[in-house]
């Protein structure tokens, strides 16, 4: 029975709009820094036509089997990389509609609350954003590194912060933007070498996602390393604090860093291992950090 009905959710999600409920509006958005989707889901008991109390579980089960549909159109427009959503994955076969469906069936669930004046009942979800970046990585072994044979002098480091939190020129185009958030950036330096990328992070630690994004406000506290401690965990405390020269991309995620602060990373095998296990962190501005559900 159990199996029967996650199949008619996913069914759901698969109708797109078409299965969403006019009766219930959805509100919240896309937490870059927490990695994470919050929705509240909100079903009006009048145009339901649902009486309290009797009517209560009625409804708790309305919004919960509605919740896929209505979810679909934010989770199909996540920005995976510089070119792609998810909706576009799928479109090329690269991702189905059915796992982001059954995604959207594992969203945590909050529990659910009448508003004030009695006329809607309202519950709240979270999507982990891992659970999609983890179904798209398929590498077991990582890519090779670009190496030098440069020397640089700076030493080794824990970690790797780019700051990209100014609006910068857009490589290649005649404008200024603000970088901003996906699931896979990728680091360029100022003569365009790929730094890094998705398949140069060990697989395991992929899964979480390739870097953590930040506000300037945790990465200048009152403390020794001067991070907010939840990053110093990540990564250490002496991380390498680069400023991103630009941003590369249709859409502008992909921080450029300069050459020379490029060969910091490369020429050195300890610092080559950071990028393997992830340890990279960008520096956004707030407004990039959180975005709005996409419209229906």
């Amino acid at each position: 029975m159990k199996r029967l009905f996650s199949t008619g959710i996913v069914l759901l999600f698969l109708a797109g709009k078409a299965g969403a409920d006019p009766r219930i509006d959805l509100s919240g958005g896309v937490s870059w820094e927490r990695m994470e989707l919050r929705a509240q889901a909100a079903l009006n008991l009048g145009r339901a036509d649902i009486r309290l109390p009797s009517g209560r579980s009625q409804a708790e089960e309305l919004i919960h089997d509605a919740f896929p549909a209505l979810i679909q159109p934010s989770l199909l427009s996540l920005p995976v990389d510089s070119s792609s959503t998810v909706g576009d994955l799928i479109d090329r076969g690269e991702l189905t509609l059915n796992g982001v469906g059954h995604i959207a069936m594992s969203a945590k669930r909050f529990p659910p609350a009448l508003s004030q004046d009695l006329s809607s009942l309202s519950a709240g979800y979270s999507v982990d954003l891992a659970l999609i970046s983890s179904s798209l990585i398929r590498h077991r072994h990582t890519a090779d590194i670009p190496r030098t044979l440069l020397t640089a002098s700076g030493g080794n480091y824990t970690g790797i912060i780019i700051f990209a939190d100014q609006e910068l020129p857009v490589h290649g185009r005649n404008i200024s933007a603000s970088t901003l958030p996906c699931l896979f950036p990728k680091i360029w330096d100022s003569d365009m070498n790929l730094i890094y990328q998705k398949n140069m992070v060990e697989s395991e630690k992929a899964r979480d996602g390739i870097v953590r994004y930040t506000s300037s406000g945790k990465v200048f506290m009152p403390s020794p390393s001067g991070l907010d401690s939840s990053l110093e965990n990540f990564v250490g405390p002496n991380p390498l604090r680069i400023l991103a020269r630009s941003v590369y991309g249709e859409r502008p995620t992909d921080p450029v860093i300069d050459r020379s602060d490029a060969l910091l990373i490369i020429a050195s095998e300890e610092n080559r291992q950071l990028l393997r296990e992830g340890r990279v962190v960008i520096v956004l501005n707030s407004a990039a950090l959180a975005s709005p559900l996409a419209a229906e």
